[in-house]
């Protein structure tokens, strides 16, 4: 009898499971299953625009191999560098985000207020907007050109790091402007802590520092690798992106490729943060 119990209330779980995951599901099959399939097709042919139509043809593995052996200078003359600015800016939105959320959920006058102000950008700024921000030179921190930061950083870093590094300064507080998401998700996560667990601490003796580290940082692990996973999509279509506008110059049979490398790439990163996740959250649990 408890077994059957048992079983139905599983079966009711992945029922409602099913159910909330069913608009999802229709639409990818709808609206996304088609494309995608036939892009990673097309990936395998030549495309040719002619008097009757478009016609193409199967060339295998050829393009790949003009992307990343032929053409790959080029390639990698843009993805690099853009691929280290993604590994500054990752850990300052997650870090920026965590911060504010951790501001913004106490109590104070305004607090509404400050909350929409932070998420504003994410409705208001599309990517055209960004970039002719960008364009103008806005965003930047004004004691970079005040001290001449940014020769320090190249005097003393290689230009592989220090050109990253300066860009992401020169396009800071844009880069900020995407952190609203993130601090929604952190506003979320902090909202799940107990409060018993810090009145507990409290009255152990341990000071806010500590509270932090000790309750605060652990509970919300989970959120700061869902917020790094977000970040990393976010970041891989951000508007300078240069492989996006690569995409768009390429022909047909080559952009669809470059689509399915770049799929390759954003996945390494996404197991990266997996792995991280899976190691600390193991660490945790042996600590504990």
């Amino acid at each position: 009898m408890i077994n059957k119990l048992r079983l139905r209330s599983s079966l009711i779980d992945y029922m409602e499971g099913a159910i909330f995951i069913a608009p999802w599901f229709i639409g990818f099959l709808a609206f996304m299953a088609f494309p995608i399939g036939f892009s990673f097709f097309m990936s395998f042919r030549k495309v040719q625009i002619v008097a009757t139509g478009m016609t193409s043809y199967d060339v295998g593995l050829d393009n790949y191999k003009y992307i990343l052996l032929e053409d790959g200078s080029q390639l990698y003359n843009e993805l690099i560098p853009f691929l280290q600015q993604t590994l500054f800016m990752i850990p300052i939105i997650v870090i920026f985000a965590l911060l504010i959320a951790i501001i913004l959920n106490q109590k104070f006058a305004g607090r509404s207020l400050f909350r929409a102000i932070f998420f504003l950008p994410v409705i208001l700024s599309t990517g055209e907007v960004v970039k002719e921000f960008l364009t103008q030179g806005e965003g930047d921190l004004g004691f970079m050109s005040r001290y001449n930061v940014s020769d320090l950083i190249s005097a003393n870093l290689s230009s592989a790091w220090a050109t990253p590094l300066i860009w992401i300064l020169n396009s800071f507080v844009l880069i900020l402007w995407y952190s609203g998401v993130q601090i929604l998700i952190f506003l979320g996560g902090r909202q799940t802590i107990s409060n018993s667990a810090y009145e507990a601490a409290r009255i152990d003796g341990a000071g806010p520092w500590t509270t932090f580290w000790k309750i605060t940082l652990p509970a919300m692990m989970p959120f700061i690798f869902l917020n790094m996973i977000y970040t990393v999509v976010d970041l891989f279509t951000f508007p300078t992106n240069p492989i996006v506008a690569k995409v768009r110059d390429s022909e047909y049979g080559q952009f669809s490729a470059l689509i399915w490398i770049y799929f390759v790439i954003i996945s390494v990163f996404l197991a990266i943060i997996f792995f991280l996740f899976h190691r600390t959250m193991k660490s945790h649990k042996q600590a504990v």
